[in-house]
């Protein structure tokens, strides 16, 4: 990766690393519920990027390509954040975070399986391995312990699956169309298509200020400007590469489970997260071949 690439993904990265914190504050009692938080975080990332797409002139290109589009909107976005407001609620946020961070190992059999086999480099597969370990060491093995719901596992892993696939697809099929126009318009259909949920789960009550504020958190940064961003990233170093932005994410909400909610700093936090650095690093950098 170029310096540019390495400070947009660490951007995505970092951005990302947000939504596990408020969404779990967000779906807490006295707040939303699952389908009323993405109709909403989605009506918010519409609203910022619409008018700035718009402005540019990139609509037009891209209603050409709205069947993908719209298949990109199910597949990253309607799917994959219901199952992970949902799973949130009988699962521990570190163990989502683990389940989350198997994208680059999906996103690495997908691309193989559509011809690309150079994404099995060693270097790559070693530093993927090396990361995830550091992953496991971050979030704790105890989060792998107790009663967790088996439904709430399978729909963390399928919206990781959605994740890996959805980006994949669509620089595929429109690999010349902004990301910008890309994820405003796909967050407008997602608006649309939720329609029926936020209104059958608008809130009876007036939610807590602590959920109305981490509603607007979601829908700014990790929503609207972490779509564009990795998308950059996704143009400069390919969407198996970028993928590995999940390790980065999972590093970032444990250190702000610390910073906000004074979490304990373990042993495994401060083993783990060099351990993302360096197997980011490797499976990041691309091979020189002579």
């Amino acid at each position: 990766m170029t310096r540019k690439s390495w400070t947009l993904f660490w951007a995505a990265g970092i951005l990302w690393g947000i939504p596990y914190l408020f969404i779990k504050i967000a779906v807490e009692p006295g707040g939303f519920q699952p389908g009323f938080l993405v109709f909403a975080r989605v009506c918010l990332g519409a609203l910022f990027l619409l008018p700035l797409a718009i402005k540019q002139g990139l609509i037009k290109e891209a209603l050409k390509f709205y069947k993908w589009i719209l298949l990109y909107s199910v597949i990253e976005l309607v799917g994959p954040w219901y199952f992970l407001s949902s799973g949130e609620r009988h699962i521990s946020s570190g163990l989502a975070g683990l389940l989350i961070a198997t994208v680059p190992f999906w996103s690495t059999i997908l691309a193989s399986m559509l011809g690309d086999h150079s994404v099995w480099q060693p270097q790559r597969i070693i530093g993927m391995v090396v990361g995830f370990v550091g992953v496991i060491l971050v979030v704790g093995l105890e989060s792998l312990r107790g009663e967790n719901s088996g439904s709430a596992i399978a729909m963390i892993l399928l919206a990781a699956l959605g994740y890996a696939i959805a980006p994949m697809m669509i620089r595929r099929k429109a690999p010349n169309l902004n990301g910008l126009a890309i994820n405003s318009l796909a967050m407008f259909f997602t608006a649309i298509i939720y329609i029926p949920v936020g209104v059958i789960q608008w809130p009876a009550t007036a939610p807590s200020a602590k959920a109305i504020w981490s509603l607007l958190v979601l829908g700014i940064f990790p929503t609207a400007i972490a779509f564009v961003v990795f998308f950059k990233v996704i143009i400069d170093v390919g969407p198996t590469r970028a993928s590995m932005v999940t390790y980065i994410n999972t590093a970032v909400a444990v250190l702000l489970g610390i910073i906000v909610l004074s979490e304990p700093l373990t042993l495994g936090i401060g083993l783990g997260l060099p351990l993302i650095l360096i197997g980011s690093y490797l499976a990041g950098k691309k091979r020189v071949t002579p």
